[in-house]
């Protein structure tokens, strides 16, 4: 059962990498009245901020604590490795891991991959970076190279990085998560909104637009009605045929030739007498 919320907002959280915008506005549209507060968190904070109650839902990065937390998964990021322009890899369209066997990759402290020292491609740098952003930076220092989420390239881009796709490396995986034990009506409205239930079929407190009324049936016709149109519509059909006829011939229809004999003995002159 849910809880009704007294204070009318809502505080989402998000990771780096992930772009709520598209789900803010379909929420100002269908609730225009509750205030959507954005909290942008780092990628490692993102289940501490649900379990400690900063946040009433939160777009993060799987796995969470599922005993404590509840996840809707909404999409898995295609993983691609970063390097400098001028890099050798730059030649190739999609990058295989035996590729990196021979570059030093960097793990940084806030890896989104779940790469571990034993999982991690090619060779280790000497020690790990605090963060992504430490690690992209080392990259265009043409030190190593690095294994992200394609939406964490695209965050920290530079003109002098590139990247390409590693279809082999492990991917990425962004969920709605919220706490169970705070599952509110306004969450109720969020998760309607991010799975595409429209206003009518959602679970929340956003209000459907009325049903349009439907169109009365056209009454029957009475049965003196129909006989009579049926008349006159024969009566139309017949007129149309014989019409058609005559401008068929180009002419009015002459007289049979018996006609004309009868016609000729009643004009004729008299017979002479003998």
């Amino acid at each position: 059962m849910t809880e009704m919320q007294v204070n009318p907002s809502f505080r989402l959280a998000y990771v780096p990498g992930v772009t709520p915008g598209k789900w803010v506005r379909v929420w100002d549209e269908r609730l225009p009245d509750v205030q959507l507060d954005l909290l942008a968190v780092p990628v490692g904070d993102g289940e501490r901020t649900l379990r400690e109650g900063g946040a009433d839902a939160g777009l993060v990065r799987l796995p969470v604590d599922k005993d404590v937390l509840s996840a809707i998964p909404l999409y898995t990021e295609a993983t691609v490795v970063v390097f400098p322009k001028d890099h050798w890899l730059a030649a190739a369209e999609e990058v295989a891991l035996d590729d990196l066997a021979e570059e030093v990759v960097f793990h940084p402290l806030d890896d989104t991959l779940g790469l571990t020292a034993d999982t991690l491609p090619g060779r280790p740098a000497v020690a790990r970076p605090d963060t992504t952003a430490d690690a992209v930076e080392l990259v265009a220092a043409n030190v190593g190279v690095l294994l992200v989420p394609q939406s964490l390239a695209r965050l920290h881009h530079r003109r002098d990085l590139t990247y390409r796709p590693v279809p082999e490396a492990p991917q990425s995986q962004v969920a709605l998560s919220w706490p169970q034990e705070r599952t509110t009506d306004l969450v109720e409205e969020f998760i309607g909104i991010v799975r595409g239930r429209t206003v009518n079929s959602s679970r929340g407190r956003g209000q459907a637009e009325p049903a349009a009324q439907p169109k009365k049936a056209a009454a029957p016709r009475k049965p003196q009605q129909q006989k009579a149109g049926g008349q006159k519509a024969g009566a139309q059909k017949a007129g149309a045929q014989k019409a058609g006829g005559a401008k068929a011939g180009g002419q009015k229809p002459r007289p049979s030739a018996g006609g004309r004999g009868a016609a000729a003995a009643r004009r004729g002159k008299p017979k002479r007498r003998s």
